[in-house]
């Protein structure tokens, strides 16, 4: 154990970190994805074409009650990642009962050091919730090892549908259960009798809960599921080193690099354990399998670095094995990485460019952007973007304004598309849009997207006209996107 354990001061840390990241959540510019995210969530669906509906279902809660803005738009993501540590201490109480309550506290500082909370627990995207419900999962299941009643198989069922419709990744540790489960009823039928009726609720619960998802799907040409399995399509084994590295790479610098060798470790920890303690056997297969899949794939596709993000909560708890002295210097890099992470996105105090500063290239200059179009552009006139991040930030930053996306996207969203007349089309000169929607094409000026004089991006901006021929299908492909209140 190691000394000077205080439970107090662990909580005080979690406390003090939750009102740091509500600080900067309200703050920091919206990201073009979150803006995005905006939208979906006022414009309300059971499925959306690029992730399940959840991250829209949060955002709309938090601008109930924190409003139309970054506080509002981020306010549940913080709030349920401070409450995900909560679940993280219960599951290691009941999967790992060996370990001490000092190894329990650790595995909640763990994940709260990592980068990835750090940037998750400020910035809305579908992974919040999926690390969220999957941090419930461990609670129940944990519940369900120590021998609790059948009815936290229910609250498993719950929080393993909720997670999937967070986002599709949720599918790897699920599956890790099922083989878990499966050699487990193998070896104690026994066991497996008495659990029959719980584990038959949970699963029914868990289905019930992603039906939404797949009549969506179903209602709009398998258009979400079509899109993320489509990821397999490309394969480049000749890029498998490449792929590889650019993985565990950007793992270690997602976890950092000090929790990414308790991360490690604690796996380690766990395979030994797993044959005597039951819920070592379950964390085991819950990291492994996914990490497997994500190794296979990349050896011949990307793996986005904030995929294997859905196991992280795995990771913690088995990481609370791990009782090594240096443990601290561990998390209070990972939380110093996170600080100076915050400290540049909001200040900016070094001079980097955009390609590796993400907070300047993603969230910089938004609104002077929209002031200074909006002066060129006539009230009742139309604002387009020729891609979504683009009109998804305008529309968050344009009170008032007729804000236009113009993709073939926009055909699955519950939005207006009765628009017509002329307006500003709005595109960065290194994308390209299509110009048969219009009768009238004229360039007018480029500007830039700054932060204190550095520059962003560039944008194009064209004077269009819409054609009054356009037929229902076309038309299905403009949408007037809801900007806040004037």
């Amino acid at each position: 154990m190691t000394t000077g354990y205080s439970p107090r001061r662990w909580l005080y840390t979690l406390v003090v970190l939750a009102a740091l990241r509500l600080v900067v959540a309200a703050v920091l510019p919206l990201s073009p994805d979150e803006a995005y995210y905006r939208v979906w969530a006022l414009a309300p669906a059971a499925g959306y074409l690029d992730h399940p509906p959840m991250v829209a279902a949060w955002i709309r809660l938090g601008m109930l009650a924190g409003g139309d803005n970054a506080f509002g738009v981020r306010l549940i993501g913080v709030l349920a990642g401070a409450g995900s540590s909560f679940f993280i201490w219960r599951a290691v109480r009941d999967l790992l009962p060996d370990v001490t309550q000092s190894g329990a506290w650790r595995a909640c500082i763990a994940l709260q050091a990592t980068l990835a909370m750090a940037i998750q627990s400020v910035v809305i995207t579908p992974d919040g919730p999926l690390v969220f419900f999957m941090s419930v999962l461990l609670w129940a299941m944990g519940r369900v090892v120590a021998g609790s009643a059948q009815r936290w198989w229910l609250v498993a069922g719950v929080a393993a549908g909720l997670a999937c419709d967070s986002k599709y990744t949720a599918i790897l540790p699920l599956a890790g259960i099922i083989v878990w489960l499966v050699v487990r009823l193998a070896r104690q039928p026994e066991w497996a009798r008495r659990q029959g009726m719980g584990l038959a609720g949970g699963i029914a619960l868990a289905a019930l809960c992603v039906l939404p998802v797949v009549w969506w799907n179903a209602a709009h040409g398998w258009a979400s599921f079509v899109r993320q399995g489509g990821r397999t399509v490309d394969w480049h084994p000749g890029r498998a080193v490449q792929f590889v590295s650019e993985l565990l790479l950007g793992q270690v610098g997602l976890m950092t690099p000090g929790i990414a060798a308790f991360f490690i470790w604690g796996q380690v920890g766990l395979v030994r354990r797993a044959r005597q303690m039951p819920g070592a056997a379950l964390l085991a297969c819950m990291a492994l399998l996914p990490a497997c899949v994500f190794m296979q794939h990349a050896l011949g596709d990307r793996v986005q670095a904030n995929w294997p993000v859905v196991i992280y909560p795995v990771l913690a708890v088995g990481s609370a094995v791990v009782a090594w002295r240096w443990w601290r210097w561990a998390a209070g890099g990972g939380l110093l990485m996170g600080a100076l992470v915050y400290i540049q996105a909001l200040f900016a105090p070094l001079p980097l460019s955009p390609h590796t500063d993400v907070a300047l290239r993603q969230m910089a200059g938004w609104r002077e952007l929209a002031s200074r179009i909006a002066a060129q552009v006539p009230a009742g006139e139309f604002i387009a973007a020729c891609d979504y991040g683009t009109a998804a930030e305008l529309a968050a930053v344009m009170p008032g304004r007729i804000v236009v996306g113009m993709e073939p996207r926009w055909t699955l969203f519950n939005l207006s598309h009765d628009i017509s007349g002329s307006g500003v089309m709005v595109c960065n000169p290194r994308r390209s849009f299509s110009r048969d929607d219009f009768i009238e094409v004229e360039p007018m000026t480029r500007l830039a997207r700054e932060r204190r004089g550095h520059v962003a991006e560039m944008v194009d901006l064209y004077r269009v006209r819409l054609r009054d021929d356009l037929s229902a299908t076309e038309r299905q492909t403009i949408a007037r996107l809801p900007t806040p209140a004037g």
